[in-house]
Formats: structure tokens, C-alpha cells, sequence
């Protein structure tokens, strides 16, 4: 039975033994008034490792030899499986790319061009105004393809996936490949995989995934898609596993934001047009003022 000490007064006695009988209904909160953190549960994704990206903060910006580079590992690893439904080849002009270089950018994909006199689908080569083709027809054609997982657009993938960048690159480099049952470098079976030199069937898939930290349920369907040169680089970086992660996920973050930089330009100049203006002020309103006596 509560109690409480006689010393203190008798109408403060009932006060707390109330308090101390409606604590545990209150949310858990412990005697100092904090409530109890309720612990994560055990499937839940961990929490990726914060990077060092060049876009990140007020003053960042994008390294457009990075997001070039990124471009690469998307078009001949990723777009196997995902698409970018909100992009058009005329957008790719703003990662610094010249109006002829994107016209044979946009020309080396194949876009859909109706059907001819039997039905059959036509192609022909893209232009930029064309927006970027998407790898499966429908929905119920990538989940035949990737065993009932449908690869998501990743057009705006690092602001709605939480997390952001640092999870998408963690779950890129995060596989645990001592829990897999077989290395999937390229296979098919879930988004993200393109081209590879695993060559194993959808059949010799485990069926609850790959093992990572960072997916939910710490599995996911996406075999690893990186490896070592699996892209060839222009520019000779070295196409390590973890460079190209790096630079796939620096491309996505600037294809969900491809306006950043130019915003915070304009945001850097209208502070500096502020500040320049209550400095103005100030000193207009110390003239306008200064004949009256204190």
C-alpha cells in the first residue's frame, strides 16, 4: 500500500498519491516527468552513417564531374530496373552538359514510337524533349520480372526515402554478403539490378531477399547491383563499388532537387540585398532623426 510521510501537510497527501496511481497512464513518464522512449522495433532499418556530401547545407553544391559520373552507373546498372519518370534528356543540359552533348546523349536510348501495320511496338531514338523510357510497361510486367517486387521511380528517391542521401548510399554499400545465399552481381530479381556478371537465375534467388541493415526488415529484393568496373568512367576515376555508389546516389540527389544550387544562389543574394537595405535604413533613419535632442 502507498504511502506518503506524515510530515507532509494532508492536503498535499492526496495530490501525490494520485499522481504517483495515474503515472503509468500518462505514457510511461518516469519520475522526473520525461516519457519513457518506447525501443525501435528489431526489424527496423539502421540508421545510416551521415556522409560528406559536397550538396549538403546552405552554402553546398553539386560536383557535376559527380553527378556526370553517376549518370553513367544509372544508365548501365539502374535503368535495367528503375526509371525517372519526372526527367527529360533536356534536363540533363544543367549537369553541365552542352546542347549537342545532350542530343547524343538523348540519342543513344530507344523511346517507344507507336506500333506498325501488325501490332508489333516500333522504336526509334530519342530526342530531348522525349522523356526518359521506363524499363517495364506496367506495373504487373516489373513484378513478373522481379519476382512479384516492383522497382520504384527513383525520380525523387532521396527526399521521400527516409533518410535521404546517407540511406540510399548506405543501403547501396550496406549488404552483408555472409548472410546471402548467392551473389547477385546483376541478376534481375529486385530494383537496382542492371548489368552484371553474376548470371544467376531468378530461380536461384533466396526467397526472403538480400540481406541489409538498411532495408526494411533488414531484407530487400535488389541483389547488390555495384561492383568494381562495372561502369567504365570518362573522365578515369577509378569505378570502385563505393565510388560508384557515391556518385549514383550525388546523381539522384540532384535529379530530386536539379534546382538547388540556382536556389540557394538566390538565397545567398537576397540576404546580402537585406542586410545592404537595414543598413541603408539605419542610416537614413539616424539622419532623418538626428536634429532631435535626446
Amino acid at each position: 500500500m502507498l504511502s506518503v510521510p506524515a510530515r507532509w501537510p494532508a492536503r498535499v497527501r492526496p495530490r501525490l498519491l494520485l499522481a504517483v496511481l495515474l503515472l503509468p497512464a500518462l505514457g510511461g513518464a518516469d519520475v522526473a516527468g520525461e516519457p519513457a522512449q518506447a525501443a525501435p522495433p528489431a526489424d527496423a532499418p539502421a540508421h545510416a552513417p551521415v556522409q560528406n556530401w559536397s550538396f549538403k547545407g546552405p552554402f553546398g553544391h553539386f560536383d557535376l564531374a559527380a553527378v556526370q559520373r553517376g549518370y553513367a552507373v544509372f544508365a548501365g546498372v539502374c535503368a535495367s530496373c528503375h526509371s525517372l519518370t519526372q526527367v527529360q534528356f533536356s534536363d540533363f543540359g544543367g549537369m553541365g552538359l552542352t546542347q549537342e552533348q545532350v542530343a547524343a546523349l538523348a540519342a543513344s536510348w530507344q523511346v517507344a514510337a507507336g506500333r506498325d501495320a501488325e501490332g508489333h511496338l516500333r522504336h526509334r531514338k530519342a530526342t530531348p524533349d522525349d522523356a526518359l523510357p521506363r524499363p517495364y510497361a506496367d506495373a504487373d510486367a516489373a513484378r513478373a520480372a522481379n519476382r512479384g517486387a516492383v522497382p520504384p521511380d527513383l525520380s525523387r528517391i532521396t527526399q521521400v526515402y527516409p533518410g535521404g542521401a546517407d540511406r540510399v548510399y548506405a543501403l547501396l554499400t550496406g549488404y552483408t554478403a555472409a548472410k546471402n545465399s548467392v551473389t547477385a552481381a546483376g541478376a534481375g530479381a529486385g530494383a537496382g539490378a542492371g548489368a552484371g556478371a553474376g548470371g544467376e537465375t531468378h530461380a536461384a534467388l533466396p526467397e526472403m531477399g538480400f540481406a541489409n541493415p538498411y532495408a526494411i526488415g533488414h531484407r530487400t529484393a535488389m541483389p547488390p547491383p555495384l561492383r568494381d568496373n562495372a561502369v567504365l568512367y570518362a573522365d578515369g576515376t577509378q569505378p570502385t563499388a563505393q565510388q560508384e555508389a557515391r556518385d549514383v546516389t550525388t546523381f539522384l540527389a540532384w535529379v530530386s532537387s536539379p534546382h538547388a544550387d540556382d536556389k540557394r544562389r538566390l538565397g545567398v543574394g537576397v540576404v546580402l540585398y537585406l542586410c545592404f537595405l537595414a543598413c541603408l535604413l539605419v542610416i537614413l533613419k539616424r539622419r532623418i532623426w538626428s536634429h532631435v535632442a535626446k
